[in-house]
């Protein structure tokens, strides 16, 4: 019997290939039958980008990109336009809870070893897809023309006059003025209104690259390793109907809490909207303590946390941008018989560990005055953040590792 569609839909199937992309990213794409809690954060992710996007895009149909008109805007937001509040505040929770999946989501693929052959290109493309989520993030960050907004920019832009020889014209080509200015809000909320866009086309070739090697799965094996007579993976299930299903209790899960912040601490004791950005930005009075929002400030404990040599500030800005860069090298840095951490030694487990107290205690001192005692503890953490990297080729290789099964266990 044929299999060709017909009606409205073989109309749109002779035009547009909507029943083959259904069956090959949805119905007929098989995912490993054992996925847990963990998988949940992928689906996440797209569904926290759309939100981003949609009341971005709300949100600039009122906002105005200049510096005198630019925080009374958002003021106009809040309390004039009809459910503008409830926009902005989506949009802002909506940027940390972006952050907080994607971290869970990455954590996750430090669990599996899904970093490892045959998804380094995959893993490659999630990397690009956080540096992108920063850049986004942190051109929006000067948009609220606040207090915290315009110091904070400030502060990160200066970052890049420490480059020796072209920093300061650096600084300036970053900026468009010697100052944070009138036209560098403006070129900012180009590029935030941009990037978005680009992160969606990001998040897309991510998931053609994931269906093209398969999901990984808690054990680390390879489904596709092991098919049946008609091709299908032995321990696969097709993604439709079953794990849109578990998707979407994910899905209703974190829209509670997603709500619960909304609705009760969207300001979230100011770690999401900090109290010194409900005033309008003022350059000529600095606030007591400067710091990025939450989500940058590991990256900032570790900047601070490096002493500037002949007073510039360069090996803190080396750091702290090899701290992020380093991700890219992880595929060719674990050099252990098995993918997961389930079948790793106790070694490989201790690092992991550390590793993950490192980032939330480096992203505590980030977001706290600095202090001699704050910058020691810092200086430990950045070591042992590091280390897990640099030592991972020898650790991993010499670590002693469990048998691995033949299939996936549940």
């Amino acid at each position: 019997m044929s299999t060709e569609t017909t009606g409205f839909l073989g109309w749109i199937d002779k035009r547009f290939p909507l029943t083959k992309v259904w069956n090959e990213h949805l119905a007929q794409y098989y995912a490993p039958k054992n996925l847990n809690f963990w998988s949940f954060f992928g689906s996440l992710a797209i569904l926290v980008l759309v939100i981003q996007i949609l009341s971005g895009i709300w949100l600039a149909m009122n906002y105005k990109p200049s510096a005198d008109a630019a925080f009374a805007s958002v003021e106009y937001i809040m309390r004039d336009v009809e459910w503008g509040w409830l926009i902005r505040y989506i949009h802002s929770t909506g940027a940390s809870a972006f952050f907080i999946v994607i971290y869970l989501h990455m954590f996750r693929a430090l669990l599996w070893g899904s970093y490892r052959k045959p998804r380094e290109l995959l893993w490659i493309i999630g990397v690009v897809i956080y540096l992108a989520m920063m850049a986004t993030a942190f051109f929006g960050y000067l948009l609220p023309w606040g207090q915290m907004s315009y110091w904070g920019a400030q502060v990160i832009v200066n970052l890049f006059a420490a480059v020796p020889n072209i920093g300061p014209d650096l600084a300036v080509w970053v900026r468009g003025d010697y100052v944070i200015s009138d036209i560098t809000l403006n070129r900012f909320y180009a590029l935030h209104y941009l990037l978005p866009f680009i992160l969606a086309a990001l998040v897309f070739v991510h998931i053609v690259a994931l269906h093209r090697v398969g999901s990984n799965n808690p054990d680390g094996i390879e489904i596709k390793e092991k098919k049946d007579a008609n091709g299908i993976p032995l321990d696969g299930i097709p993604f439709h109907p079953y794990y849109t299903v578990k998707d979407l209790t994910g899905v209703v899960v974190f829209l509670a809490f997603f709500s619960i912040i909304l609705f009760f601490a969207p300001g979230f004791g100011g770690r999401f909207l900090e109290a010194p950005n409900f005033q309008p930005a003022n350059p000529l009075q600095t606030p007591a303590h400067i710091a990025p929002v939450w989500y940058f400030t590991p990256y900032y404990a570790m900047l601070r946390a490096v002493p500037p040599i002949a007073g510039s500030q360069f090996p803190g800005v080396v750091v702290m941008f090899a701290a992020i860069l380093i991700f890219f090298l992880l595929p060719w840095l674990d050099r252990s018989p098995v993918k997961s951490i389930r079948y790793k030694g106790i070694v490989s487990k201790v690092a992991l560990g550390i590793f993950a107290v490192s980032f939330i205690v480096l992203a505590w001192i980030g977001m706290e005055p600095a202090s001699d005692l704050y910058t020691l503890i810092a200086r430990i953490f950045t070591v042992l953040y590091f280390a897990f990297f640099l030592l991972m080729p020898i650790y991993s290789k010499l670590d002693k590792t469990k048998p691995v099964p033949e299939r996936v266990t549940l």
